[in-house]
């Protein structure tokens, strides 16, 4: 079996450098705090992650960035989007395609981070889909709609455990 040159991946400078700016990027408050992933739910970061181009351990810090966001914005959700499932602790609303790209340019997402936070909110949908046997439903409005998990006041946990 022959080795293919992508077999001993070693991150090129501009990995390393993308890695960094997004480590210094961050308020010294956000870098020392325990990121909790924001309302996506656990497994659903991890998969993100694993499809991310971001450090995994980076991907609940911008999920906590972007539900700062939503929070400042949850009365404005709860007028204009469809929201399809609510639970305890989370509110989920189908928003138009592009939704990520524009609300990431408001908070300052590099294109990578806002490819993760919008993979990240795409697999809780895909779970919470599949726990509610709709997830032939939510799969067939993915292909024209864009996802926004929010969370519900003072039901917040931790990313990792």
């Amino acid at each position: 079996m022959t080795m293919g040159a992508n077999d001993n991946h070693e991150p090129d400078d501009a990995e390393v450098e993308s890695r960094e700016r997004l480590r210094d990027r961050l308020a010294p408050e956000e870098a020392n705090e325990d990121p909790i992933g924001g309302a996506v739910d656990g497994t659903a970061i991890m998969l993100a992650a694993a499809k991310a181009s971001v450090p995994a351990d980076l991907v609940p810090v911008l999920l906590d960035r972007a539900q700062r966001y939503l929070d400042t914005h949850a009365d404005e959700y709860d007028r204009e989007f469809e929201c399809v499932y609510e639970d305890d602790e989370t509110v989920v609303y189908f928003v138009p395609l592009g939704h990520w790209d524009t609300k990431g340019l408001e908070i300052g997402f590099s294109h990578r981070e806002l490819d993760a936070v919008r993979r990240a909110h795409t697999e809780h949908l895909r779970r919470v889909g599949t726990k509610s046997d709709r997830r032939s439903e939510f799969e067939t409005a993915l292909e024209i709609r864009e996802v926004a998990v929010v969370n519900r006041e003072g039901n917040r946990q931790p990313a990792h455990g």
